[in-house]
């Protein structure tokens, strides 16, 4: 598998797993949404590395990782990445899936732990009821099944945007950026592929045992799923918060990320 220079890539048990290593400092994971790649935190990892040492893995079956070929779970990749690395407790941060994936990890691995950020999403027992949510899941599906690869990512971008904008109120650069990286993700499968990923169970319910620090970072703009999830996540933390930031959607860290590089830089700093 060819993978971009600046990647190191962690020999799992199923495949190459691959992520960024720069920096120095108290260990903090970046966790990217679904679809896309490390490089969501394109604008993160210069600011933050001149201070701590961020990892930015690519989730299994996305970016330059292996796709899977048995059943596997995002928390244990992970997990089995961040001993291979002599790391933990760990900040994890996470967009959307990432932020699934950083939940799901500290309920399975609380060892590694220390703290989380989340964004757009919850655990990985996604719940959605808002009909513009739905509606975008189905739109998708339905794309993908009639093998529409442009059309699809037409629709994924409109995630970006959230329920109350339009794609074109967006800048165009990060619609480019956004799309560029899910046509790479999306070019590694097919539409017959076994889906090998073993869900995670009773998450909800289990939010109560997870006594670090949490904070939330919401989009404005999101849909209502997205920051009600996350915000179930800090409602049940002995120790949460959460922010909003004016203007931005699903993705605040790229429409705005000098104010979600000082979010979350002060959380950091209360550790």
């Amino acid at each position: 598998m060819t993978v971009a220079s600046e990647l190191s890539c962690f020999a799992s048990d199923d495949g190459d797993l691959a992520y960024r290593d720069t920096g120095t400092g108290n260990p903090l994971v970046l966790l990217h949404s679904g679809w896309a790649d490390h490089r969501v935190f394109d604008d993160q990892l210069p600011a933050l590395a001149s201070r701590y040492r961020v990892i930015a893995p690519d989730v299994r079956g996305h970016g330059w990782s292996a796709n899977a070929s048995k059943p596997f779970r995002w928390s244990d990749d992970l997990a089995a990445l961040l001993r291979h690395l002599g790391v933990g407790p760990v900040v994890l941060v996470g967009v959307c899936m990432g932020a699934a994936v950083a939940t799901d990890t500290a309920l399975e691995h609380p060892e590694l732990v220390r703290a989380l950020v989340v964004s757009g999403a919850g655990t990985s027992e996604f719940e959605f009821t808002d009909p513009w949510t739905l509606n975008r899941a189905a739109e998708g599906a339905r794309l993908l099944g009639a093998g529409d690869v442009d059309g699809w990512l037409d629709a994924f971008a409109q995630n970006l945007a959230g329920p109350h904008r339009t794609v074109d109120e967006v800048d165009p650069d990060l619609v480019r950026r956004v799309r560029e990286m899910c046509a790479h993700t999306l070019s590694k499968h097919t539409p017959d592929e076994r889906d090998w990923l073993v869900p995670v169970t009773d998450t909800w319910a289990r939010l109560p045992k997870i006594d670090v620090p949490v904070l939330a970072v919401h989009g404005a703009l999101d849909a209502s799923d997205s920051v009600g999830m996350a915000e179930r996540v800090v409602q049940s933390a002995p120790n949460g918060r959460s922010v909003t930031i004016e203007g931005v959607g699903h993705y605040p860290n790229l429409e705005k990320p000098e104010a979600f590089n000082r979010i979350l830089e002060d959380f950091l700093r209360t550790l």
